[in-house]
């Protein structure tokens, strides 16, 4: 063989190629165990990546150029030549983040969180003071409300209390000047009544005084004779005015006898007592009796006697 001119090519060893491939995929275990053990061991809270663990293949080599063959002697031809693929380059795994750095933005994350959850219940109580100053702003405004309308029904009741009592005192004052005002012109009349009865009086006791010298008896037999139906209304008049407080139960029936002059109008001018019953307090009673029933009634025509006498026994009064 050494002297023709065809020569089969060697036939590559595979065993590198082999052990690196075996190689390759033993370091890709073993990465694979370490980074799920380690995640693992890591808080819930830890966030973790997930890395793609499929095998990347490096695009293929240019291939070679092959040699030129030797020219081939006359003899059968070549076996076929076998091309080795050559075994894929080792996957970079990235490095896996530090766990001090996923600490500190875990610590950050935290803080910051507490933070706004502090600044939002700072906004809360905020807004809860402010409605309570509110409400206690408007139980405030009620409350004034409340005290002004009582204060104003009070001193509308204190107003009216006094306009009434200045009209009780007005009216008080009124009926005293009207009362006092009455009484005077009542004295005056009575004053004037009096003066005018007086006068009378002391025309009547001039007449009565100047026929004094006549006899009795002739002035006793030219006088007409008394109605009996006249004497009995002074008399029931009399009667009605009489008020006697004593006991009219005595032995006998005790009279008084009064002389009484009067005007033409009635009116009486004098009550002169001729006669006691024995009885003071009787003949006392009787006598105001009298002065209290002028003027004494009048005749069917009208007139009076100016003087006649007037009998009351006790037991009258009954």
């Amino acid at each position: 063989m050494d002297g023709s001119h065809y020569r089969v090519p060697p036939e590559p060893n595979r065993w590198p190629a082999i052990g690196l491939a075996v190689g390759v995929h033993a370091v890709l275990l073993a990465f694979l165990v370490i980074g799920i053990n380690w995640t693992n061991n890591q808080p819930v809270a830890v966030e973790a990546e997930v890395w793609d663990t499929s095998v990347q293949q490096a695009a293929p080599p240019a291939p070679q150029p092959e040699p030129q063959p030797e020219p081939e002697p006359e003899t059968p031809p070549p076996a076929p030549r076998v091309v080795e693929t050559p075994p894929p380059p080792p996957k970079v795994e990235p490095a896996p983040p530090k766990p001090p750095e996923i600490a500190l933005e875990r610590e950050k994350k935290r803080k910051e969180e507490l933070k706004r959850q502090k600044l939002e219940e700072e906004r809360l109580e905020q807004e809860r003071e402010r409605e309570r100053e509110r409400e206690l702003a408007e139980q405030k405004r009620e409350q004034e409300k409340k005290d002004k309308a009582l204060a104003d029904k009070k001193k509308r009741e204190e107003e009216k209390k006094a306009e009434e009592k200045q009209a009780q005192e007005l009216a008080k004052k009124e009926e005293a000047d009207k009362k006092k005002k009455e009484k005077a012109e009542k004295e005056k009349l009575a004053k004037a009544e009096a003066a005018k009865l007086e006068k009378l009086r002391a025309e009547e006791m001039k007449r009565l005084t100047g026929g004094a010298g006549t006899s009795g008896s002739a002035e006793k037999s030219t006088a007409p004779r008394i109605d009996k139906g006249y004497i009995a209304s002074i008399a029931a008049k009399i009667k009605s005015n009489t008020t006697y407080p004593g006991s009219t139960d005595v032995p006998g029936n005790p009279e008084v006898e009064f002389q009484v002059s009067q005007l033409p109008s009635g009116e009486i001018v004098s009550v002169r007592k001729t006669k006691s019953s024995g009885i003071p307090a009787f003949d006392d009673a009787v006598e105001r009796g009298i002065n209290k029933s002028s003027p004494l009634p009048k005749k069917k025509d009208g007139t009076v006697e100016r003087s006649l006498p007037v009998n009351f026994k006790l037991k009258d009064l009954n």
